[in-house]
C-alpha cells in the first residue's frame, strides 16, 4: 500500500521521488501531500510555473498557520474555546460591534493598548474577552490566559521563590495577557503591589485584557490600597477601548430569579 505521502493512482516518477524527498526534508507534509493534484490542475488550467510553485507554498504556509494558531491556542489556557463569531450580540445590545469588529482585526495589539471590559456577572465579558484572544492567537500572537486569582498565584510564587523578575519579563514577552474576573475577590496589599507591577512592567509595550464586575471607582477596594489603584487605572486606560457591559446575567435568565445581589448593591459598573 502507498504512504499516504505520497500521490495515489500513479507510478512514481524519479520527479516525484525528489519532491517527497525534499519535502520530508524540509517538514512539508502538506507538499507531499498536494503537490501531484495541484500539478494536474495547474497543466488542465494551463498555470504558468510561478503560478504552480505559488499554489504549492501557499498550501503549505497555509497549513503552518493553522497548526501554529491551534499551538497558540492551547498554550494561551482559556478556559474554554469562545469565538467572537459564536457571541450573541442580541443577548447584548450595550456592545457595539464595530467596535468588537475593529479590535477583532487587532491594531491595538500593535500599538500595545489595552481593552477593559465592565459589567455584571454574566454579561458576556469573559466571551468576548476570550474571542478577542483566540482571534490575536489566529494571527500570530502568543496570548496567555487567567483569572485575576490565577495571575495572583503565579506573581505570589515567584516573589517567595526569588523569581519575580524573570516572571515579569516572561510575562512582558507575550503580546497578550488576559486577565479575567478581577474584582470578584479581594488583594491583599503585598500582593496588589505584584500586581501593579504587573500591570507597570507592560505599558506601552504589550497588551493587557481586563474583565472586572467592578467600577474603577471601586478598584481601590479591591486592592485595598487607593493609591495603588489609581496608578494602575493610570496605565491601564491611558491605551485602552473601555467597554460596559449591561443586563442580567445568561445564567439566570431561564430561572425565576430577576437578577443577583452583586448587580443589585454595586449597580452597573460603568
Amino acid at each position: 500500500m502507498r504512504p499516504a505521502t505520497e500521490p495515489a493512482g500513479r507510478t512514481l516518477t524519479d520527479a516525484d521521488k525528489q519532491i517527497l524527498h525534499h519535502a520530508r526534508q524540509l517538514k512539508a507534509p502538506r507538499i507531499a501531500a498536494d503537490y501531484a493534484r495541484i500539478a494536474d490542475t495547474a497543466r488542465a488550467q494551463q498555470w504558468s510555473l510561478e503560478e504552480y510553485l505559488a499554489a504549492v507554498l501557499g498550501t503549505e504556509a497555509a497549513a503552518r498557520a493553522a497548526s501554529g494558531a491551534a499551538l497558540r491556542i492551547k498554550a494561551a489556557g482559556f478556559e474554554a474555546i469562545k469565538t467572537l463569531t459564536d457571541f450573541d450580540f442580541t443577548a447584548q445590545p450595550s456592545l457595539d460591534r464595530g467596535v468588537i469588529a475593529r479590535l477583532e482585526a487587532g491594531a491595538y495589539l500593535v500599538q500595545a493598548g489595552n481593552v477593559v471590559l465592565l459589567g455584571p456577572p454574566g454579561t458576556g465579558k469573559t466571551h468576548v474577552a476570550t474571542g478577542l484572544g483566540i482571534a490575536a492567537a489566529q494571527t500570530g500572537h502568543r496570548v496567555a490566559f487567567n483569572s485575576a486569582t490565577g495571575w495572583i498565584t503565579r506573581l505570589h510564587t515567584a516573589h517567595a521563590t526569588g523569581r519575580l523578575e524573570a516572571e515579569l519579563a516572561k510575562i512582558a514577552r507575550i503580546p497578550l495577557v488576559i486577565i479575567d474576573e478581577l474584582g470578584y475577590v479581594p488583594i491583599e496589599a503585598e500582593v496588589a503591589n505584584l500586581f501593579f507591577q504587573l500591570v507597570s512592567t507592560r505599558y506601552e509595550k504589550a497588551s493587557l485584557i481586563i474583565t472586572s464586575n467592578l467600577p474603577f471607582s471601586r478598584w481601590g477596594e479591591v486592592f485595598g490600597d487607593t493609591t495603588i489603584a489609581a496608578a494602575m487605572i493610570d496605565r491601564i486606560v491611558h491605551h485602552a477601548e473601555i467597554i460596559t457591559t449591561k443586563g442580567t446575567s445568561y445564567r439566570i435568565r431561564h430561572t425565576s430569579i430577576e437578577t443577583l445581589p452583586s448587580v443589585t448593591e454595586t449597580g452597573p459598573a460603568d
